[in-house]
Formats: structure tokens, sequence, C-alpha cells
């Protein structure tokens, strides 16, 4: 008579499902478009959504066991607007979260590149991404009055743009059935 010890396996809370839209592919690359178990099996008892990957997890209720969907396709296309919110977290995606001035990554803060003191407004096409010490030797002034030109003069971006941009940025987690599914459009090899 031995003991017999359990695998351990992961809290169902470690196993997000990926969600795809009704073309298989990504509702979002950055954030990646990830539901939580709860939710992915909600949409999945709803029949919302259809199940294309697993993981070898399960949940259990009294009468049934159910594995963890780990990628999901919604059963109805969801349109993605043409331009995405204007908001801090977009703006540093299009400036692939880089200075617009020196390029660094580091202490990041945005910048009007027009200052609202000179009627420069709060937009797309006027603010940029800066990291802390270039917006603060830029301070009150334009491009020209600071001698620091903008490596890329800001700009609304298409949803499309961001997404593209958000795969440079890969997630902190990425479970391996999820793969075929984020990379199937990109090139296999060059050469």
């Amino acid at each position: 008579m031995g003991v017999h010890f359990t695998p351990h396996l992961p809290s169902p809370d470690s196993c997000p499902a990926l969600v795809l839209n009704a073309d298989f592919r990504p509702l979002s690359y950055y954030p990646l478009s990830v539901w939580n178990w709860q939710t992915a099996l909600k949409a999945v008892f709803l029949d919302r959504v259809s199940i294309l990957s697993e993981y070898d997890r399960q949940v259990h209720s009294p009468s049934t066991a159910v594995n963890l969907p780990s990628v999901i396709a919604l059963k109805k296309y969801v349109r993605q607007p043409r331009f995405p919110a204007f908001t801090r977290f977009n703006l540093f995606l299009r400036d692939r979260f880089s200075c617009q001035y020196c390029g660094s990554t580091h202490d990041l803060t945005f910048d009007h590149v027009i200052p609202r003191s000179q009627g420069g407004r709060t937009c797309w096409s006027n603010i940029a991404a800066a990291c802390a010490p270039c917006n603060l030797r830029k301070g009150g002034r334009t491009p020209d009055e600071a001698d620091m030109q903008p490596l890329r003069w800001p700009y609304r971006p298409t949803n499309h743009e961001l997404h593209q941009n958000g795969r440079q940025f890969p997630p902190n987690y990425l479970h391996e059935s999820w793969r075929d599914f984020l990379y199937w459009d990109t090139e296999l090899e060059k050469g």
C-alpha cells in the first residue's frame, strides 16, 4: 500500500480563454482578447461561442465535469469600429511605447506638440508619446521653438494599425494552444 499523489493541476483562474471573432481572428491583439474561465463557460452554455481548443483542466459540478476552453470563437461576427477610442493606452500603442522625440521607452507621458497655451488641442493629431525628460525640455514651446522635431508627427490611427502595432508586443501569457490562432497570417519563411 503506497501513497498516491494526484498530479498538480493549474487553478482554473490560470486558464483564460483566447477569444476570436467569427472570422477566427482575435478581437484584439493588445491587449489580447481573453476571457476568464467563468465568462468563457457561460458563453459556451448560452451557445454564443464555439470551442476550438481545450485545456487538460476540468471544473466539476455535483453531476458534471467540463473541460475548460482555451480558444473560443464567437458565433456572430462583431464588427470592429474603424477608428479606436482616444485613450492614453491607444496613444502609447500608436507610438509603439516610445518617446517621439528621442526614442526612449522609459518614463513615458504625453506631450501636446502644439502647446495648449498656443491653441493646441487634446486630440490624436496633436498628442505624442514623450519621455518625461523630453517633455520637460520641450516645455510649453512648439517643436520649432524648442528645436525638437518629433520622429513621427501625431495622427489618428485606424484600429487595424493598432492591431498591427500590438502584435509587436507579445502578451505575458501565451498558451501553446493559442499560437495557431494568433499568428496564422504572418509570413512563414523569408527567402
